[in-house]
């Protein structure tokens, strides 16, 4: 016999909630198949079996609180199923089936990058029953950073789905199942799984995962006034803590929630939507967020673009833009004023002798910030490349995790959208973000004469708790003299 314990649950994790058994008693089990989905205050996990086997007992039902190291069922090794028939879903005959064609794939959630432990299932691009391709897409998993696509890695056809539109899975959780070289069944049933509705406390309270409770009885927060957002509706700690931090309450009666008409329509934001806010909001509340202005005459730079952009698109292959030169001139400023450059950790302040430009770019899901690496040592073509590349990626959804992470400095050009002036937001944790805006033609004072000159306003938003008034206003004057005199890029000036 071997006893199924609660596995390490993650740093600072000490419990779970046992959220689905997928196994019954008296149930035969293979070896490394999923018996029981557990579910803490940051992630859901999986608990496999360690060896073929039967299901002897159950010890944790489903909606139970389990501790690191409490027994969850005990296993009996390397026996057959008993008389007790094993568990049944809408999709074993057709598992079945496909066991005739082909071995049967599992299609788990692939690693997602640093810090990505879960995603949401987005939408699923096969339905059960359809004949799949090798590499071709199975279903959009949505992260808080980006959606990505989980390829078949065979062809066959899709036998089963583990999971629903909307669930939260996580990294290396299995999701579906294809018969590799199995026929399509017209015929097959749709057999998706269904998304659990909300659990709820005998009170009619949303469930809340244990840490969660303590914050909220600690706080006197009501559960009944805190949305979950977990599994099932389940309350998790994040929403418990951001419901403490919220404003009181004006005390009038609640109103309820206003129905769309015909000219209305309610959709739900999509994860990468909801993280977009909630790391926004987060920056205003964590960073000592100031704004500085000024102004670039872009003559020059319009002039030398006008001058060389055949020959540099002859050379290149690819068009001079502006973005190039913005670079090249924040990457100037920020040798010359380097807190810009740097980032608070705790009691310490970081900084980053490299230059990872980010630069923002709108999609139809929402704004992405792709990086440019190394940007100190890249010539204007290779910058004018690499911003060409990773817009087309983040446009067709195929920017991968890694392609926005460690940005040291970020760039966000409005101006491409009739933005004149605005304050731009940082990108956490990075202590400036340079907002560029329209270029508009305004009479300007020169040596004493009124010359019209094609204008843009700079804006520089920076942590004051890094940066200092000075030097924040150092480092926007030093990209306006590289970009209304070019040549001091050259120099090194």
């Amino acid at each position: 016999m071997t006893d199924i314990i609660v596995p390490a649950l993650g740093e600072s994790v000490t419990e779970a909630i046992v959220a689905d058994w997928k196994v019954t008693e008296g149930e035969a089990v293979k070896k490394d198949q999923l018996l029981v989905e557990l579910e803490t205050d940051k992630v859901s996990l999986e608990v496999s079996a360690p060896e073929d086997g039967v299901m002897r007992k159950i010890a944790a039902k489903e909606g139970e609180e389990v501790g690191i190291g409490a027994l969850l069922a005990i296993l009996d090794e390397g026996k057959s199923a008993g008389a007790t028939p094993a568990k049944v879903t809408a999709a074993a005959p057709k598992a079945a089936a496909a066991k005739k064609t082909g071995k049967i794939v599992d299609i788990a959630i692939p690693q997602m990058g640093e810090s990505v432990g879960e995603g949401v299932i987005a939408t699923w691009m096969v339905g059960v029953g359809e004949a799949v391709a090798k590499d071709a897409p199975l279903v959009e998993v949505e992260t808080d950073k980006v959606a990505i696509e989980v390829p078949s890695p065979v062809d066959g056809v899709m036998v089963e789905h583990l999971v629903s539109e909307g669930d939260t899975v996580a990294v290396g959780s299995v999701i579906a199942r294809v018969s590799q070289g199995g026929a399509a069944s017209a015929s097959a049933p749709d057999t998706r799984a269904t998304a659990a509705p909300a659990t709820s406390t005998a009170s009619g309270a949303p469930k809340a995962m244990p840490s969660a409770a303590r914050v909220m009885a600690e706080k006197g927060i009501d559960p009944t006034a805190v949305t979950g957002t977990g599994k099932g509706g389940r309350i998790t700690k994040g929403d418990a803590l951001a419901a403490a931090s919220a404003p009181a309450p004006v005390t009038s009666a609640p109103e309820a929630p206003r129905e769309t008409g015909p000219r209305e329509e309610r959709v739900r934001m999509s994860r990468l939507r909801q993280t977009i806010a909630k790391r926004l909001k987060e920056a205003q509340n964590s960073a000592a967020m100031l704004t500085t202005f000024n102004e670039v005459d872009m003559s020059a730079i319009m002039a030398s673009r006008a001058k060389y952009k055949d020959l540099f698109a002859k050379k290149h292959g690819i068009k001079l833009g502006f973005m190039s030169f913005f670079v090249k001139a924040c990457v100037t400023a920020l040798k010359d004023v380097p807190e810009v450059n740097a980032q608070i950790d705790g009691t310490d302040i970081i900084y980053k002798n490299h230059y990872d430009i980010g630069v923002a770019v709108g999609t139809d899901k929402g704004l992405v910030v792709p990086v440019i690496r190394d940007c100190d040592v890249l010539t204007m073509d290779q910058i004018e490349l690499g911003i060409a590349s990773m817009g087309k990626k983040a446009r067709d959804g195929k920017i991968a995790l890694q392609d926005m992470q460690g940005a040291t400095f970020t760039i966000t050009n409005g101006g491409v959208y009739g933005s004149l002036m605005s304050t731009p937001i940082l990108n956490a944790p990075q202590s400036g973000i340079l907002g560029m805006h329209a270029i508009k033609e305004r009479p300007m004072a020169i040596n004493g004469e009124v010359k019209i000159r094609p204008m843009m306003y700079l804006a520089l938003s920076y942590d004051h708790r890094v940066v200092d008034g000075k030097g924040a206003v150092t480092f926007l004057v030093r990209v306006k003299e590289c970009l209304e005199d070019p040549e001091r890029l050259l120099f090194d000036l």
